[in-house]
Order: structure tokens, then C-alpha cells, then sequence
């Protein structure tokens, strides 16, 4: 199960590392996600927050996280 807080990761953390590096989780290709899940997810909170990524981008939900990207410059929090 997943944290609010998780949602707010998703939405603003940048991937740390890999073609995508400095990307926020959320704007990651699909392709790359499964790619990750036939591979195997990084371990630890990382490989949690792209499993919960891949499971809001087949779900079609990737909208519904989009308001929670910070603005550049100032938080929303």
C-alpha cells in the first residue's frame, strides 16, 4: 500500500539515474516502466514509487497526478 506522500513523490521526484535522469517519475514513457517491471525494479522506496508510476499509467490516471507537480520555483505545499 502506498503513502499521500508517495503521490506527491511520484509527481515531482526526478528519476535518479539512466536514460531518463532528471525526469519526474510521473513523465517517465510507459515503455520504460514495463521495461523496469519485466527487468526487475530498483529495490528500496525507488523501485516502489515506479511500480505505483506503472500502475497509475495503465490505469489511465496519470492526469489525476499532474495538479501536485510543484510549480518551478515555489512548492504548492
Amino acid at each position: 500500500m502506498f503513502e499521500k506522500e508517495d503521490l506527491l513523490k511520484v509527481a515531482n521526484m526526478a528519476m535518479p539515474f539512466g536514460k531518463y535522469k532528471g525526469r519526474p517519475l510521473i513523465d517517465l514513457p510507459e515503455d520504460y516502466l514495463l521495461w523496469f517491471a519485466n527487468k526487475g525494479f530498483p529495490e528500496g522506496k525507488l523501485g516502489m514509487l515506479l511500480q505505483l508510476t506503472l500502475e497509475i499509467k495503465i490505469n489511465g490516471q496519470d492526469d489525476v497526478i499532474q495538479p501536485l507537480k510543484e510549480s518551478k520555483g515555489r512548492s504548492r505545499y
